[in-house]
């Protein structure tokens, strides 16, 4: 096996980011790719041609437990990129819940808009085919952070495998961003509900670093809810969460803005149990939230993980 010198990063959310930027760090030339638009994954920011009306539509908050993902948090702070929102230890993202992933891929080279659809691995490292086009140059390593799922159907169309992947299973969420006309429906930043099919609702307009606008809501829907209506048209799930929503708060919900987003892999239930895998042979990593649970500072922990397996291989070579 050759020397490493350049590794392919699968997917822009928050572990890819952590991998990448740990990878580049140690003087390796690292492509990320992404197939969405922008980069951050469930880190996300929605908006719209009207700047007052963005949303964070995926994850609302990072939390740190562990002393990691507590430094890191804290230099983010010190330099803009978070700021405390509502409570000890809630953090968001300044001016949305990309900027963290931004900061992290700030100056490497990131292709977005690109679906991988094929590996290949030969003697000169793996060739990746898009749906726009092969991918010119061959990578020494690879590293894919998608959800556990994806990764395993895209190992196995290109006749790959990686030791130890299973299908740990997730929880879909419908996410419904509102813009409402008047006064907040509720004081304080959030809500949570036990029952369905509301989950929880996040005043997006009381987070920091926000453009002042009207009321913003983010409604996540419940996980049986969401299962149940997940192939649903957009419109008619807009519809019936708006509903929900002025049902449970005690007093109909006209909005002046309602759109909807379907994440298929919201939450993690059952992860793996451990933080990454790594084949050596192959060279072939996978990271994400699925390896240690739905948790922000999970999907961080995981990429750094995979980054220590993959340059602890290099050094020992």
């Amino acid at each position: 096996m050759g020397k490493l010198t350049s590794v392919a990063v699968l997917g822009a959310g928050l572990s890819g980011a952590v991998a990448a930027r740990r990878l580049a760090e140690a003087g390796l030339a690292v492509t990320v790719l992404d197939k969405g638009r922008g980069v951050g994954g469930r880190l996300a920011t929605r908006r719209s041609s009207d700047p007052a009306l963005a949303f964070d539509h995926g994850a609302q908050f990072m939390r740190a437990r562990g002393p990691a993902f507590a430094a890191c948090l804290a230099d983010w702070e010190a330099r803009g990129i978070v700021a405390p929102w509502s409570e000890s230890g809630r953090f968001v993202g300044t001016p949305g819940m990309t900027a963290p992933v931004r900061d992290l891929l700030a100056g490497l080279t990131v292709r977005s808009g690109l679906t991988v659809t094929g590996l290949t691995r030969d003697a000169d490292g793996w060739s990746l085919a898009t749906t726009e086009a092969p991918l010119p140059g061959r990578f020494d390593a690879l590293v894919v952070s998608f959800p556990a799922p994806q990764i395993r159907r895209l190992l196995e169309s290109s006749g790959r495998s990686l030791p130890g992947l299973g299908i740990p299973v997730y929880a879909p969420c419908w996410s419904l961003m509102l813009a409402l006309q008047g006064p907040a429906p509720f004081e304080g930043p959030d809500l949570a509900f036990e029952a369905e099919p509301i989950a929880y609702v996040a005043r997006d307009d009381s987070k920091p670093g926000r453009l002042p606008g009207p009321v913003r809501l983010v409604v996540h829907a419940a996980p049986d809810w969401s299962r149940t209506h997940l192939e649903d048209d957009r419109d008619s799930v807009a519809t019936a969460l708006v509903h929900e929503l002025g049902r449970l708060l005690g007093a109909p919900v006209t909005p002046i803005h309602a759109s909807v987003h379907r994440w298929r892999y919201a939450m993690v239930e059952t992860p793996l149990g451990q933080d990454c895998l790594y084949d050596p042979g192959q060279r072939l990593g996978a990271c994400g939230d699925w390896c240690l649970g739905g948790r922000v500072e999970a999907a961080f922990d995981s990429g750094a993980a995979v980054a220590a397996r993959l340059l602890a291989g290099h050094e020992a070579g």
